[in-house]
């Protein structure tokens, strides 16, 4: 009979993709706000694009974080 065990490495590469998942959510406004604060600055390009690219990595990972984090509890593993 098969059962189902939470994996616990795969929970906790789960909680880490997570927490590094919280710490992008927190950079990428914060360089997000430093680009618009001086639009005319020459870094304000680089700035934008790079803003938004760790905004959208931290909404992959949040989602990739709890698939792994559901797949490690909810998956049938045989013993």
């Amino acid at each position: 009979m098969e059962e189902n065990k939470t994996d616990k490495k795969e929970l906790f590469k789960g909680i880490k993709t997570l927490l590094f998942a919280v710490g992008s959510l927190f950079m990428g406004p914060i360089l997000l706000s430093f680009a618009y604060s001086k639009p005319d600055a020459p870094l304000y390009l680089p700035l934008l694009i790079i803003g938004c690219a760790i905004c959208v990595m931290a909404v992959i990972m949040m989602f990739k974080g709890i698939k792994t984090i559901m797949n490690s509890m909810f998956k049938k593993k045989s013993s």
